[in-house]
């Protein structure tokens, strides 16, 4: 392997201290990576190296590990960047002391300028090596001579997740955007009071809610745009992160008792001004200037498929502006993971339905923090359960047609372990009402993997994760429906491309895919990963204690089944975690044990049980049939 940073000339000519300090860093990230694919440096040339593996794959993975970790350094706001090209061919050479030397090194060096910036080209001998192996695309590059030989080689580039990918589907081989898919971006506040921000995120969020009652368009959520709140990222950048056509952006400024507004649309691919408008109204006055914003919104976008002359559903549901506000400054706290602000969206809530008893979207709302605090372990799970139900079904006895109010009865069915045939029809009437919601399809995805439909598992999850690329839940369950589908390259290139959205279930994730494997030292890699990360997390302690099984080490393995019982008694769910280790150490006995506890405390991994590898040996054991149907039976 031969790696090389680009323009380190240029720089070193512009800024002699700063390009050394860069190259200094390149060497630091890339140096762990050679040892961890057990590659050896064979020699530094300042911005670049060469370098030697005992395989062909684990110096392509190497490489393909090298520029994904500079990607994500990159992408950090005020660093100045590090690319690397890098090259990689197989053959033979001679040793002499501590260098090599022979043809397979001058072609890699004549491979590695090959690469664009950022990326990995490879000989047709490595392909022939790789093919299959790993996740991501490779595409040949037309027949190439390289200096010092006769005849051209196959080369062949190493496609990335931000690689521009050939294609017939215009000029420049670039796929085309999808215009229907449309992301709102969080408005910015222009208020004078700091405090009135909550404003324009609820301006947001409803506009998004709008958006997405009108049939044919597909709105991203609203967990996956706040993302971007604050962040300076240009409508390009956002656009390929998303996958959208289209991009709504705007600012709000909300003072005393007027509001003013300012919203455009942008085609991500040209750049160009769809449609722009100031609104300069009394506050008493937003519902109207929510509707008119997002009809012409859906109006202006080219081969929409909604009539422009329909107006977009109307959310309105309140005259009531004070219980408007709490629910807004509700919906502002009601996503976060912490005890104080989900409690105060509660409260907000409450004083929303207080003020105006028939407001029902404010009463679904109600229902989804008590369902947070509950996920949290700041309430009981069945008071979650509880108030959650009580508050979705005042909601849909309110307004019938809520598309929110069926999902959160959905998902608190799915939480209270109700028949999974409540929880399905729950579910679909909410997509029906509203097919923009992600929560609802992942619901369907889970509820499609507990019944054995492996492809409406995945399907629905994908269609979840095109909706919220950034929700940390969906990206979880994407990856584990790729490996449960036995689409094991699909599932690591996902972990791999998600790692900064959810590290402990990506680093989970890559530890089963490679115990799957075999390769069980690059799963005590991503293990060592999770510890670090979280160490006494659930899933820590199963993975470690797992592989400890897995390698003999059972006094290891014992003591995380003693860690996960210990959180078991303070009202976490662990059984099924036990249950995994125990069945490594080869104890099938005390594996079913545990797991006939699962199906009692409705907490059994269904999906996980019928189809992941780990649990292939104990399918043909007749107590796993009894397993199956009493969950089942208890189900029905």
């Amino acid at each position: 392997m031969f790696t090389d940073m680009v323009g380190s000339t240029a720089s070193a000519q512009e800024n002699e201290a700063g390009a050394l300090k860069l190259r200094d860093e390149q060497a630091g990230l890339v140096r762990p990576l050679f040892a961890a694919h057990h590659g050896r440096e064979i020699k530094s040339m300042g911005d670049g190296f060469l370098a030697e593996f005992d395989s062909a794959l684990r110096a392509v993975q190497c490489a393909i590990d090298i520029q994904q970790h500079l990607h994500e350094r990159n992408a950090q706001r005020g660093v100045p960047p590090i690319q690397l090209r890098i090259g990689v061919h197989l053959g033979d050479v001679e040793q002499r002391e501590t260098d090599i030397f022979g043809d397979a090194v001058n072609i890699a060096s004549r491979i590695e300028p090959l690469a664009p910036p950022g990326g990995v080209c490879i000989s047709g001998e490595v392909f022939s090596q790789v093919r299959n192996k790993i996740p991501n695309p490779l595409e040949k590059l037309p027949p190439t001579t390289l200096k010092g030989l006769r005849l051209p080689i196959d080369i062949y580039r190493v496609l990335m997740p931000w690689s521009d990918r050939k294609g017939s589907s215009g000029d420049d081989g670039a796929a085309p955007i999808d215009k229907s898919r449309i992301a709102v971006l969080p408005f910015v506040s222009m208020s004078p009071d700091p405090n009135d921000e909550y404003f324009a995120d609820g301006l947001t969020e409803e506009l998004i809610a709008n958006l997405a009652l009108v049939r044919g368009l597909k709105v991203i959520a609203r967990t996956s745009v706040m993302e971007y709140k604050k962040k300076d990222k240009h409508v390009s950048e956002i656009g390929k992160e998303l996958d959208v056509g289209t991009v709504v952006e705007g600012s709000v400024r909300k003072a005393s008792n007027r509001i003013r507004v300012t919203v455009q649309v942008i085609d991500v691919a040209t750049e160009e001004h769809l449609w722009a408008s100031k609104y300069d109204d009394n506050l008493d006055d937003v519902f109207a200037v929510q509707s008119d914003i997002a009809t012409k919104v859906a109006a202006s976008l080219p081969k929409n498929l909604a009539l422009p002359a329909a107006p977009v559903p109307a959310l309105q549901e309140t005259h009531d502006m004070q219980a408007y506000l709490y629910f807004l400054q509700g919906q502002a706290l009601v996503w976060k993971r912490e005890e104080v602000p989900i409690r105060q969206a509660l409260r907000f809530f409450e004083q929303a339905v207080e003020k105006d008893p028939s407001f029902s979207r404010a009463y679904a709302s109600l229902a989804r923090a008590y369902k947070q605090l509950g996920e949290e372990g700041l309430i009981s799970w069945s008071e979650a359960i509880v108030q959650g139900k009580a508050a979705a079904e005042k909601a849909r006895a309110t307004s019938p047609d809520l598309a929110e109010a069926h999902a959160m009865l959905a998902e608190l069915s799915f939480m209270a372990d109700d028949p999974i045939a409540q929880q399905e029809n729950e579910a679909k009437r909410a997509l029906e009402l509203n097919p923009n919601l992600a929560e609802a399809h992942d619901l369907l995805g889970q509820i499609a993997g507990i019944k054995g439909d492996i492809d409406s598992y995945v399907r629905h999850i994908e269609e979840a994760y095109r909706l919220d690329p950034l929700s940390p839940p969906t990206v979880r369950y994407l990856g584990r429906a790729y490996f449960l589908a036995g689409r094991y390259a699909d599932a690591l290139e996902h972990w791999k491309k998600t790692l900064h959205l959810d590290p402990i279930t990506s680093y989970h994730g890559l530890a089963d895919y490679y115990i799957a494997q075999g390769e069980l030292e690059r799963a005590d890699e991503m293990v060592k990963e999770m510890e670090r990360i979280s160490p006494t997390n659930r899933a820590t302690y199963l993975k470690r204690g797992h592989l400890a099984a897995l390698n003999g080490d059972r006094a290891k393995a014992l003591e995380m089944i003693a860690k996960l019982d210990a959180a078991r008694d303070h009202g976490w769910v662990t059984s099924p975690y036990a249950a995994y280790i125990y069945l490594a150490l080869g104890d099938v006995d005390r594996f079913f044990e545990y797991m006939f506890a699962a199906v009692k405390s409705h907490t059994l991994p269904m999906s996980n049980l019928l189809f992941s590898p780990h649990f292939a040996q104990v399918r043909q054991d007749p107590r796993f049939e009894q397993l199956i149907s009493l969950d089942r039976q208890l189900n029905a």
